[in-house]
């Protein structure tokens, strides 16, 4: 995504705007944006507990109105009780699904909306959204804190752009060893769906996400004998 903005809508405490700001430089979000707060966002305690990203509490944008501070963006309000918004049969997605939606229509420029510590954002609010998450949690105890709640979903909707984990195979590996599973089936007697059996292959070693290592040695192990 080339553009991933946070914007709190009328945060009340210091600490949770603080914890806010940290989670945010820890994902590469480069500016806040603060819809009326309701607490000084640049107070001691807000600087405290954001550690080394009080300068996103420095440099926050605050704007009046939610359309000013996502202007020009996909909208998308958070909820822990979705049943508040009258599009939760088609409208209401849970993180992994939001993100399929946005990678299928190429959606790169969004806002996420993170409510209010105390009553989260109005029906109204999310209806005004061009989509809603949710995290699925315990009945017994629905209600994330936001700093929390933010947390999880910029994990989720970052980690597909982050370097990933360390000696992750690259495309090339991963080419190579498709290539070369082809072969192995093929010189194999007795399969009689050979396209079934390599695409099961394939999606085995797909879902083990060897590293870039494991790959080659299994490559070795499948390369025909010279």
């Amino acid at each position: 995504m080339n553009e991933l903005r946070v914007v709190v809508v009328g945060p009340m405490y210091q600490q949770n705007l603080g914890y806010i700001a940290r989670v945010s430089k820890n994902f590469g979000v480069p500016r806040l944006y603060i819809v009326n707060p309701r607490c000084n966002y640049k107070g001691k305690e807000a600087i405290r507990y954001s550690k080394h990203a009080k300068e996103l509490l420095q440099s926050a944008r605050v704007s009046r109105s939610i359309n000013d501070a996502t202007r020009g963006t996909f909208v998308v309000g958070t909820t822990a009780l979705w049943r508040k918004t009258s599009q939760a049969f088609h409208n209401v997605h849970t993180p992994g699904e939001l993100l399929k939606l946005l990678k299928r229509n190429k959606i790169s420029r969004i806002s996420l909306l993170i409510g209010r510590d105390d009553t989260g954002l109005t029906k109204g609010e999310l209806m005004g959204c061009d989509a809603t998450v949710f995290i699925p949690t315990s009945a017994g105890y629905p209600v994330l804190n936001i700093s929390h709640a933010l947390a999880i979903l910029l994990y989720v909707f970052s980690s597909h752009e982050l370097s990933g984990r360390p000696n992750a195979p690259d495309k090339r590996d991963i080419e190579r060893m498709n290539r070369l599973i082809g072969i192995f089936v093929s010189k194999r007697k007795g399969i009689r769906d050979r396209k079934a059996v390599a695409m099961a292959l394939r999606h085995i070693i797909a879902r083990s996400s060897p590293t870039k290592g494991e790959l080659k040695a299994i490559s070795v192990a499948l390369s025909p004998r010279e």
